[in-house]
């Protein structure tokens, strides 16, 4: 039964700091795309929601987006993006920032300055670091709490 009380708070920062994972890559990933100084003219080839959640649970919709752009050594990149601007449609030539290199990582969003992006990814990892200091702080209590019992 203890074991179960340590393993739920346990699981739950994993959780949290999975997502913290995603949520750094995703802003790395556009912060070297906008630090690069390339950029190319992008068509927009499909627009189409997306859901997250459901059931029970709270549901999250947004816009995923698919761009196609030349690189400067005219090698032809085709990226999906989620959390355009909702009024980039379908043949749209929008402007994309992106890095070079093996793997070529672009984005559509405006400058971290202007879209709010960092401010965004610092205000989840806040949460995210809320959540994970209530769990340990549980798993303290729980341990102080059973050795006073002495269980």
């Amino acid at each position: 039964m203890i074991a179960l009380l340590y393993a739920v708070p346990a699981l739950i920062m994993a959780a949290a700091l999975f997502g913290a994972y995603h949520v750094v890559r995703r802003w790395n990933r556009a912060r070297s795309a906008w630090r690069s100084g390339l950029t190319a003219e992008a068509e927009c080839l499909r627009v189409y929601p997306v859901a997250h959640g459901g059931g029970d649970s709270f549901v999250r919709t947004g816009l995923r987006h698919v761009y196609e752009f030349r690189t400067r050594e005219g090698r032809v990149v085709r990226f999906e993006e989620e959390g355009g601007p909702g009024t980039t449609m379908e043949g749209d030539i929008v402007t994309v920032h992106y890095a070079d290199g093996l793997e070529v990582v672009a984005t559509a969003i405006p400058h971290l300055r202007r879209s709010g992006h960092g401010l965004a990814a610092f205000m989840a990892l806040s949460f995210i670091g809320v959540i994970v200091l209530f769990c340990a702080g549980f798993m303290v209590a729980l341990t102080v709490f059973t050795s006073a019992l002495h269980i």
